[in-house]
């Protein structure tokens, strides 16, 4: 026979706090995603407004790329055939609405696509910071705890010596000097490019060629040319790796040192826990939740510093290439470029948000 209570569920009455809390907890994570995923579209609007009205401060894109090479007619023709006579505001507008349906417009200098131009540099740029941030993890974290283990000792007054000159040293010096040592006076490295003639000439053969080197001289199956491809990138990925790797460094030892004076840190010392196990098994994950907060930061930092670093080494990517539309005052390719940049930056914010948010939950309120 059932009885009354043999339908009623042993909780029934009794409060539930688990469930309202992770109700609450999904419904923050999903606010959370929500309002990092619509700061996106500011983000790339404020960028994207801010290079167009810079560019415009010399003129319009063809007086300031052709001009003094084409007389005051032909000029005025070009510009009204480009449409760069009408109103600045009108102009605008438009450039809004080609952004949003994928035109970034032609190149005035070379009559290129300019998404044509971005996909042709875009892999060397993305391969070049890439292997960057493989640098700056390799020696950043290492040395960020190492430095924390020796606080206050001389071996942690070097470290940070190190992490404030691979900081402050521009880029092109430190590229100008890992080619004087490496390549000049040791004869290690290549001097400049991404791969010799003989290689690229193979990876030009392939049919599924990506533009990535390090990828398109795997499909080659020759390791001649998977050594070459790697050889070029160790000097341009050391430059610009360790600007990041010098504020990963601080940051580990900043936080390392935080999490060794915690309380259950204290409590496992007490119980005669070695320092160089509380290093490893309680202070390096907790530090690293910092490294993944600044990632989508680190991005740009590295993007802004692949101009410098591809000119240097003659990389050519984004950066190589947008020093030459500068120098040719090519606005409209440069437009595209940077507006582009934009939206790698604010993609990887994005990505790096939402891992920081699985990692640590308390990143998300």
């Amino acid at each position: 026979m059932s009885t009354t209570a043999d339908t009623v569920s042993p909780s029934e009455g009794i409060p539930q706090p688990d469930r309202p809390k992770a109700k609450a907890q999904g419904g923050g994570f999903a606010r959370y995603l929500l309002i990092r995923f619509l700061l996106i579209f500011p983000t790339i609007f404020i960028l994207v407004t801010v290079v167009f009205f810079l560019m415009r401060t010399t003129g319009d894109p063809i007086t300031a790329a052709q001009g003094g090479r084409l007389s005051a007619d032909q000029l005025a023709a070009l510009r009204a055939e480009a449409g760069y006579d009408r109103p600045i505001l009108v102009q605008y507008v438009e450039y809004l609405g080609q952004i949003f349906t994928g035109n970034f417009g032609e190149t005035i200098t070379t009559n290129r696509p300019v998404i044509e131009v971005l996909l042709t540099y875009g892999p060397a740029t993305l391969e070049l910071v890439f292997y960057s941030l493989i640098v700056a993890f390799a020696v950043g974290i290492p040395l960020g705890l190492r430095a924390a283990y020796h606080r206050d000792r001389p071996q942690d007054a070097v470290y940070r010596v190190l992490a404030i000159l691979w900081y402050a040293i521009p880029i092109f010096f430190a590229g100008l000097l890992l080619k004087l040592v490496f390549a000049v006076w040791l004869k290690w490295l290549p001097v400049a490019g991404r791969a010799t003639v003989s290689s690229e000439i193979q990876m030009q053969l392939l049919d599924t060629r990506t533009g990535l080197y390090t990828v398109d001289a795997i499909l080659t199956g020759d390791p001649r040319v998977v050594a070459d491809v790697l050889s070029h990138a160790v000097l341009p990925a050391i430059a610009l790796g360790l600007l990041t790797a010098g504020i990963f460094l601080r940051l580990v030892r900043t936080n390392v040192i935080g999490t060794l004076a915690t309380d259950y840190v204290d409590a496992a010392r007490s119980r005669g826990v070695s320092e160089r196990r509380l290093l490893k098994r309680h202070a390096y994950r907790p530090a690293l939740i910092p490294i993944i907060t600044v990632i989508g930061m680190q991005i740009a930092l590295l993007l802004a510093g692949a101009v410098l670093t591809e000119t240097t080494f003659e990389w050519k990517g984004l950066g190589f290439i947008l020093a030459e539309f500068l120098e040719s005052r090519d606005f409209v390719a440069v437009q595209g470029i940077v507006a582009l940049l934009a939206v790698i930056v604010a993609l990887t914010n994005f990505v790096v948000d939402i891992i920081a948010a699985f990692i640590d939950p308390r990143v998300r309120y």
